[in-house]
């Protein structure tokens, strides 16, 4: 018997966080975070993390358990989840991964093993310099010549990816495209929903959320990491929210022209993480309608997930 795992993946602001914490009390669940950013401590409010209120005595798991200057990386992401899996079906649970990051989760839910295409740091280091000499656009233009797919999905400032990317195809002839296809076949019994909504309503709800975070503290947060040695060195500042309001704090930007520009960069994450899991064929897509309750939405996701999951009528 396959280990049970529900996925809930979508854009942005979609709503996943309150609705997977109604999901989880309906499905006896344990949430892991699928989100890259909020594995770090101190980096709450450019992360949209869930609050201990929110999450209304739901057990989650990979919130605030590195600090910022550490590492985390997908290989890593891939050990954590499948051990938790492992541990919360063992307790009779239902392990539910709730998040936008799209390489992390795909690398859970499939077969990836990463070790086959080996670390070249020497080649990472040319690929590198490269990006600092031509551009970072430069170099994202050499991985579209390899792999578009990958290309497609990865924004040009996302260097540490297309480093990888291109490393995966020269250290094994094969696309990091091709390679995902080949190793989708899921070792679990897998429920995948993605949620969805009108593109206008989505980017209206995203730019609402920037304002939220503004008024929250977003720069005080960021304040306090810079003073506390974070910055631009570390891959987690240069998380959206982070570099943004890092440019208006170095007086690169106004405030104002900082507060756009986030906006702007979450509405075209929100786009590539649609692209993205556009390609995973096997989602099952509920739309999120702006001005309902959720209520009806958590029960169809339910009724759908133990379809799924227990369909012997456990």
């Amino acid at each position: 018997m396959k280990e049970k795992l529900l996925v809930l993946v979508g854009p942005t602001a979609v709503g996943k966080t309150a609705l997977s914490v109604k999901l989880a009390h309906s499905l006896d669940g344990e949430v892991i975070s699928g989100d890259s950013i909020q594995v770090y401590k101190g980096m709450d409010i450019g992360t949209a993390k869930i609050t201990v209120e929110e999450m209304d005595g739901i057990v989650h798991h990979l919130i605030d358990i590195l600090e910022p200057d550490e590492t985390f990386s997908v290989n890593e992401f891939q050990k954590h989840s499948r051990r938790l899996i492992t541990e919360i079906n063992q307790r009779g649970k239902l392990p539910m991964i709730v998040g936008g990051t799209g390489l992390y989760i795909q690398s859970v839910i499939y077969d990836y093993q990463f070790s086959k295409a080996s670390q070249n740091q020497e080649l990472r280091d040319q690929l590198e310099a490269f990006a600092a000499c031509e551009g970072k656009e430069a170099l994202h233009k050499r991985l579209a010549e390899i792999d578009p797919v990958t290309a497609s999905r990865l924004h040009p400032n996302d260097v540490k990816r297309i480093v990888r990317a291109i490393e995966i195809y020269q250290q094994t002839g094969t696309s990091m495209a091709e390679y995902q296809q080949r190793s989708s076949v899921s070792p679990y019994q897998l429920c995948l929903i993605g949620l969805t909504m009108e593109r206008s309503q989505l980017y209206e709800r995203i730019n609402h959320r920037v304002d939220l975070m503004i008024e929250q503290g977003l720069i005080e947060e960021v304040q306090s990491l810079l003073k506390r040695g974070y910055n631009l060195s570390y891959s987690s500042m240069q998380a959206i929210g982070y570099k943004e309001i890092i440019a208006y704090l170095e007086g690169n930007l106004s405030k104002e022209e900082s507060i756009e520009l986030l906006k702007k960069n979450s509405r075209h994450f929100a786009k590539r993480q649609l692209t993205w899991f556009r390609s995973m064929k096997e989602i099952h897509w509920f739309e999120v309608a702006a001005s309902s309750n959720g209520a009806e939405l958590v029960e169809n996701i339910r009724s759908f997930a133990e379809g799924m999951l227990m369909p012997h009528g456990e």
